[in-house]
């Protein structure tokens, strides 16, 4: 396993970390169990969660992937051993089960949500504490351009600052982190944090792929200078990067599969650069999903990949990229591809 430091903290973190979003929908508590067991005997030491979690998010399944981990760290005793990350949501109106809908990112949101993760995981803190995504209106989750709209009723990213910087004080969370933020999100918080003398952002967690490559564009550059470490997520963009979906494929468990609304990576151009990746790879003796993984392992911004991975199978080639050193010929032959299909699923 390769470590390297999360942002300009004193902390460790291994460049797989292990997502969790299956947990308690598509995989069991034992298989859970099983995964985190296999990526810790392998020197994983990172594992990131959310309050939302799993992914789709239902009522009835709210907050079990938590529940899971700590099941599991109770059991183990391994607390000290892992880096510990989880999320507060931000506006959930998507979502009428998580405090009523009415989820925010003020102080009385904040501190509920991390009181009951901090349950559900029994713990009594988080290594890293993360807001999910912004309560002011923001190009995220699939969105690239900016369209100005009136968000007088976000709260103020002061307050949620401040409120995680009374977590900090409190002990209940060590690090604080972004996720789903845009360029100027990523500055306020740090013009924030040194103006108001509150706790420096740690990391950014942001979709990044090699369908994705939207980070490079305005937050590379800031991550790199101000020492802000990104946590790529969907590095294998839902799986597609792996080819599985090409040709109509429908594999049964395949997450596309079980959740067709999920086609962030699946239109006409996503599939194009799609293919051109799984045949640059195989041209090249690699096997696709690894080939991208390794890729995102490489990149100058990076703290570490997450990865996320419903079967054991899946799990240890995953684990097994960072072993993978992509030859120039193949960085040039990404490069290619991207420069004729940039971003096309952001």
């Amino acid at each position: 396993m390769k470590y390297r430091k999360l942002g300009n903290i004193d902390i460790d973190v291994s460049v797989i970390c292990l997502g969790t979003m299956t947990w308690g929908g598509q995989n069991t508590q034992a298989e859970s169990h099983h995964q985190l067991d296999y990526a810790m005997g392998h020197g994983v030491n990172f594992i990131d969660t959310a309050e939302l979690y799993p992914i789709p998010p239902q009522a009835e399944t709210y907050g079990r992937t938590e529940e899971i981990i700590g099941h599991w760290l109770a059991s183990r005793c391994c607390r000290d051993k892992v880096v510990l990350a989880s999320k507060v949501c931000g506006p959930t109106g998507w979502c009428p089960h998580i405090r009523k809908g009415k989820a925010r990112l003020d102080r009385e949101n904040i501190f509920a949500a991390c009181e009951t993760s901090l349950r559900r995981l029994q713990t009594d803190y988080l290594d890293l504490y993360q807001v999910h995504w912004p309560e002011r209106k923001a190009n995220f989750f699939g969105q690239l351009g900016y369209q100005p709209e009136p968000d007088d009723d976000a709260t103020p990213i002061e307050e949620t600052l401040s409120a995680l910087g009374e977590l900090v004080a409190a002990g209940k969370v060590r690090h604080i982190g972004i996720s789903n933020e845009t360029p100027w999100g990523l500055t306020r918080y740090l013009h924030l944090a040194e103006s108001m003398d509150l706790p420096r952002i740690a990391s950014i967690q942001n979709p990044y792929s090699l369908l994705n490559r939207s980070f490079e564009v305005g937050s590379a550059e800031i991550a790199c200078r101000e020492k802000i470490g990104l946590l790529a997520y969907s590095p294998l963009a839902f799986g597609t990067l792996s080819g599985k979906y090409l040709g109509g494929a429908k594999p049964e468990s395949g997450r596309i599969t079980l959740f067709p609304d999920y086609c962030r990576y699946t239109n006409e151009n996503g599939v194009a650069a799609t293919e051109a990746y799984v045949t640059l790879a195989r041209e090249h003796g690699l096997d696709p999903a690894q080939m991208a993984l390794a890729f995102v392992h490489s990149r100058p911004f990076l703290a570490s990949t997450i990865i996320g991975a419903t079967t054991m199978e899946q799990l240890a080639s995953n684990i097994a990229s960072l072993d993978i050193n992509l030859s120039d010929e193949v960085v040039e032959g990404i490069e290619v591809i991207h420069t004729r299909h940039p971003n096309p699923c952001p």
